[in-house]
């Protein structure tokens, strides 16, 4: 990364996301609006199902993979899991190699109507790639995030596909987090949901000035 100061960071930032490109399953580019509300409408529609979201990442993606799986499920009270829960994933890859982890976990878990979110900087990663196609056989929704190049193959696997045009870590990795942020946020404001037990536990969280 070249030395810069935090206002070009920023605005550079901000530039990525506001240019943040959107295409469907069949590669056809659409404006970053209609993208992210038929995103959210995927989460809602599998959450309604009583499907649930499986995220997967590598690093700091897989950080951005746990922070959303946080905000499905306390947020959009959304059934949800990941597979980077460290006994799971070492013995899976000291086994059967890392390439095919989270392809292992997929066929154990992922079902018709589950929505997978998959996170990849370089949407180049096998074990991304190869859990994806699982899901694909699956039937399951899918969204992918990537970044650095145009034609990772990523970037055409999913219903939905973010990419943010950029080959820097920090500035991929951190459009795909606020993303993800707003993905969650939206869904979550979306959901009605009159059961006193979740309405209280969200009142005390308001009072107490939330987490």
């Amino acid at each position: 990364m070249i030395a810069q100061s935090a206002t070009a960071y920023f605005h550079n930032l901000s530039e990525l996301l506001l240019n943040l490109q959107v295409t469907n399953q069949q590669g056809t580019a659409m404006p970053l609006d209609e993208g992210v509300n038929r995103a959210t409408e995927l989460i809602l529609s599998a959450r309604s199902a009583s499907g649930k979201a499986i995220l997967i990442g590598n690093g700091g993606s897989a950080a951005i993979a746990s922070h959303m799986h946080c905000d499905l499920c306390n947020g959009v009270r959304m059934k949800s899991m990941i597979f980077t829960e460290p006994p799971l994933l070492t013995a899976s890859s000291n086994d059967f190699g890392y390439d095919a982890a989270f392809e292992r976990s997929m066929r154990l878990w992922a079902e018709q109507g589950d929505l997978v979110l998959a996170i990849s900087s370089s949407g180049r990663s096998q074990n991304i790639l190869r859990a994806v196609a699982v899901a694909t056989k699956r039937d399951c929704k899918i969204i992918t995030f990537s970044g650095f190049k145009n034609d990772n193959p990523l970037r055409g696997m999913g219903h939905i596909n973010f990419y943010i045009s950029s080959e820097e870590y920090g500035y991929v990795e951190s459009a795909h987090s606020v993303l993800a942020h707003f993905l969650t946020d939206s869904a979550m404001m979306s959901v009605v949901d009159t059961n006193s037990e979740w309405t209280s536990s969200l009142d005390d969280l308001r009072a107490e000035g939330g987490r």
